[in-house]
């Protein structure tokens, strides 16, 4: 049905609990593309051991070179970009498919809720770390909450037709290893036209907090976006991409009202500012 592609550095017990549950809550079968970014906890031999389709790199080269390779051994019509450190609840790929059963258009992006222990548009405690995870609660508690549908979704889990990512190249690699890789796709998707871009609200991961980004130093995806192409992330998905409202149909272009223009001013402001100290003082 989809290839399921999880990009994943030394994070095992995580990534054991991310295949258990999409084993679990899947109602269909799907493809399980892992790739594994370096390997000294086990991870290697783990997928070895249970036969997992997956690629490997003796380097940790990133979420979006990992996403990018994965994408390239795929054998199925939609891919969906995973973290190993997300859980996948009950029918969280039936909500997918029933979506794509209404979709007319070729080109669109989808993506789940996340659900984690704070900062989450879904706030649910059953636990901070795999350690004291509770599925049990998670499982029990997760039905009674409500959410709707949501417009200008950028984040995880997502859903996109392959011939849709190789339109647009898959992720730029020059926001390695990952920070900002989300919302440039999604430019990118914008520019060839593409204006679906929606979140599912009972489309649901746990998520632990973004333990895949504790790994390692990380990018400036913000001054990156602001430098490549004249805005900042913020206005992208608030002016572009209506992000966080109720879902209410396809997206238009941006309305060039007062506030617009006051925030596109202070996009060009920090544009100016980070090319100047860009080029001149090269940091």
């Amino acid at each position: 049905m989809f290839s399921v592609i999880i990009p994943t550095f030394d994070n095992l017990n995580y990534l054991k609990l991310c295949i258990k549950s999409l084993k679990k809550n899947s109602k269909f079968n799907h493809e399980i593309i892992i790739y594994i970014n370096s390997s000294t906890d086990g991870t290697l031999e783990y997928v070895k051991d249970n036969s997992f389709k997956y690629l490997y790199n003796d380097k940790n080269v990133g979420l979006c070179k990992a996403m990018n390779e994965g994408v390239k051994i795929s054998t199925q019509k939609y891919i969906v970009y995973a973290h190993d450190d997300m859980y996948f609840c009950p029918n969280w790929d039936i909500v997918f498919v029933e979506e794509l059963n209404k979709i007319k258009e070729d080109d669109f992006f989808l993506s789940g809720i996340m659900v984690q222990k704070s900062n989450a548009d879904l706030i649910l405690d059953c636990g901070e770390s795999y350690k004291d995870f509770n599925e049990t609660k998670l499982l029990k508690e997760l039905p009674k909450i409500k959410a709707h549908n949501f417009q200008g979704t950028t984040w995880a889990p997502s859903l996109i037709p392959i011939n849709t990512w190789n339109k647009v190249g898959g992720f730029s690699e020059e926001y390695g290893p990952g920070l900002g890789s989300d919302p440039d796709f999604n430019m990118k998707l914008w520019n060839i036209g593409v204006r679906l871009f929606k979140g599912l609200g009972n489309c649901r991961v746990y998520h632990f907090s973004s333990v895949t980004l504790r790994k390692k130093s990380w990018n400036n995806g913000a001054k990156t976006f602001l430098l490549k192409w004249g805005i900042s992330i913020k206005f992208f998905r608030k002016h572009y991409l209506k992000a966080n409202t109720i879902f209410d149909g396809q997206l238009k272009d941006p309305v060039k009202n007062y506030q617009y223009l006051i925030d596109l001013l202070k996009c060009k402001i920090s544009f100016f500012y980070h090319f100047l100290i860009h080029k001149f003082i090269k940091i």
